[in-house]
């Protein structure tokens, strides 16, 4: 279909970037080339915001991008110390990508990252479970005593005068609501990376300051593609800073912190087995909610071993209402990784190989390949609730004392896992294991 554009301007704030770049001079247009026409460029092609999803496939292509996040995890958990990452938004970057993979890069995608439905049904999916997110929160809480905020957006940049096919932009408008800016990566990449990065921080609230560092865009660069997410919820039932106090923290390297650490008393959805302890937390409004995994000590790469979206489901489906005395330290931090290796090793190889990866999708070439993923994420959880940003670039180039028997314990004292999730359609907004709270 021809591409039509117009004016449209994008308010909500950003958690993924994915960076689609290009190498060498453009293909013969298959459609007349994007030019700067105001800020916001877009299809013609409105967003649908009813898709028709039965519920079936929703949960199916929920335990796909459940199961790509677990796997991911075990790949950087290798790495040592604290962990944050976000599965949703890096699945919605890379499905975004997806696109516009066409032949075997295509199936290697699918198979890396849980896709399981034909193109259609995915992005029609993506699209009903973001349309899905943004209804929740009414009438909640914030941690900072605002409104609650879970908000989901994406947003493509594209380098002026480069042609990009019509059915492409078409798919990314109609289940991603994501507009064109227009950028001039070959005569000035320096003032694209900073206003793409000024925009992460801006719609992040800060929280992710420079997502592309300094050379990652040059004169190849042909499109970027970003998706955010911004949480900022309270807690259902908010710790009481007056119970807080330093604490000891064991850490993995058998020594031992001392760290703010709050504590509560609270009937709460709780599990216990001889491995590890479960618990759930619910955010204000209680359609979300954080679940701690606290491994017995020496079991955590066991436990992040055994980890599937199935496992998640039936763990979070255990738990039922206890008497539980908790502990939790406070704790903030961010995470970066480059996530190109580990990608490769799940099976993404094609994608990341100048002269095998087929993007043809995207431009009617195959001169696009995947250069990079970088992801960097931050997590801060006090008293008050939880806030969350993360961001995802895919840089496409070219060529306690005792307590009583009927009180159950959660004492998070060593390392753990967390998990922040949607109730309602089970999709895992966040992932992480704090191993060290100082």
């Amino acid at each position: 279909m021809l591409l039509l554009v117009k004016r449209y301007f994008v308010l909500n704030p950003i958690m993924v970037l994915v960076l689609v770049l290009g190498c060498g001079v453009a293909p013969e247009p298959p459609i007349p080339p994007v030019e700067e026409q105001g800020e916001v460029l877009r299809s013609e092609v409105q967003r649908v915001t009813n898709p028709q999803v039965s519920q079936a496939v929703e949960n199916s292509q929920v335990m796909g991008n459940t199961d790509f996040s677990m796997t991911l995890m075990r790949e950087l958990g290798a790495q040592e110390g604290n962990l944050f990452l976000s599965g949703h938004s890096i699945s919605t970057a890379l499905a975004m990508t997806y696109a516009g993979a066409k032949g075997t890069t295509a199936t290697q995608m699918a198979q890396t990252l849980g896709f399981g439905l034909a193109q259609g049904d995915l992005h029609s999916v993506f699209n009903a479970l973001d349309l899905a997110l943004s209804e929740r929160g009414q009438g909640a809480k914030a941690s900072d005593g605002t409104a609650f905020r879970l908000r989901v957006v994406n947003a493509i940049w594209g380098q002026k005068g480069y042609s990009f096919l019509g059915s492409f932009l078409d798919e990314l408008a109609r289940n991603y609501d994501a507009g064109m800016r227009v950028l001039d990566y070959v005569t000035d990449p320096e003032v694209a990376r900073t206003r793409i990065n000024g925009w992460v921080a801006k719609q992040t609230e800060d929280r992710i300051p420079e997502l592309i560092p300094q050379g990652a865009i040059d004169g190849t660069t042909r499109l970027v593609l970003t998706n955010a997410v911004y949480f900022n919820a309270a807690w259902a039932e908010p710790f009481s800073p007056d119970a807080t106090s330093n604490s000891f923290f064991n850490l993995a390297d058998g020594t031992i912190a001392s760290v703010p650490t709050m504590h509560s008393e609270r009937t709460a959805a709780y599990a216990a087995n001889d491995t590890f302890r479960t618990l759930e937390l619910p955010y204000d409004g209680n359609e979300l909610s954080m679940v701690l995994i606290l491994p017995e000590a020496g079991a955590m790469q066991d436990v992040e071993q055994m980890l599937t979206a199935e496992k998640f489901a039936t763990i979070v489906e255990g738990l039922q209402d206890e008497k539980v005395d908790i502990t939790l330290p406070k704790f903030e931090f961010s995470s970066r990784f480059a996530l190109k290796k580990q990608l490769a090793a799940l099976g993404m190889t094609d994608a990341f190989d100048g002269g095998l990866a087929d993007f043809s999708g995207m431009d009617g070439s195959r001169r696009l390949y995947i250069g990079n993923v970088i992801h960097k994420a931050f997590i801060k959880v006090d008293e008050a609730g939880t806030e969350a940003a993360a961001a995802t670039a895919v840089l496409m180039s070219g060529s306690a004392a005792p307590t009583p028997d009927e009180v159950k314990t959660f004492h998070a004292n060593r390392p753990f896992l967390f998990f922040i999730r949607d109730r309602a359609t089970g999709v895992i907004l966040f992932s992480g294991r704090m191993s060290n709270p100082s």
